[in-house]
């Protein structure tokens, strides 16, 4: 994994959605390279039970997306400040819900990391290489009934299923720092066909 890809990327920026938040997309080096990621609690409103980046939406007291990032990293996996370094951006996102989502890439200490608070039910740690390994890698195309034909991807490492706006973040950074593209997909569903999660 070449971080120099990411440092490198001039990230497009998402300015027209009414909510802004922002995620840490926490490295962190071991024998190999690995990404930590929450599963959200099951009784939450947006996204239940999804796999996600730490992060959040942007509060009025965030002086800017890097402190939403941050703020939201510390509360939901206590990711100190003080121990992450900012590699880099990846594009800006737009979510089916209305948010834009900025991806911040950091280094991370290699710690044991709990939930901090009521929104993360766990917490995983996903190598890269189960990540690129395209056995567990799934694509396809669904209808959308307001925003057409859409790429979805999907992981699945370690009993976790990363997919929707987290899958995209993941696709980026993959081919942004390792010789992993996504690979070519035909199959379209409808907007009502059932999810492989």
């Amino acid at each position: 994994m070449n971080l120099h890809g990411v440092q490198a990327h001039e990230p497009e920026v998402v300015s027209d959605q009414r909510r802004e938040s922002a995620v840490v997309v926490p490295v962190i080096e071991r024998d190999v390279p690995h990404l930590l990621l929450t599963k959200r609690a099951e009784d939450l409103s947006n996204h239940p039970g999804q796999m996600s980046f730490p992060g959040g939406r942007r509060e009025p007291h965030d002086e800017d997306l890097w402190e939403t990032a941050i703020r939201e990293a510390h509360e939901e996996v206590c990711l100190p400040r003080e121990e992450i370094s900012l590699v880099g951006r990846l594009d800006d996102i737009r979510t089916v819900t209305g948010f834009s989502v900025r991806p911040f890439v950091a280094l991370a200490p290699d710690h044991e990391y709990v939930p901090c608070e009521d929104e993360v039910a766990e917490i995983a740690v996903l190598s890269v290489p189960e990540l690129i390994d395209l056995d567990n890698y799934h694509g396809e195309y669904r209808e959308h009934p307001y925003h057409g034909r859409i790429r979805l991807h999907y992981f699945y490492v370690d009993g976790y299923t990363v997919w929707g706006a987290t899958a995209r973040m993941l696709v980026q950074l993959l081919e942004l720092t390792t010789e992993w593209t996504a690979p070519d997909v035909q199959k379209v569903v409808e907007a009502d066909a059932e999810y492989p999660v």
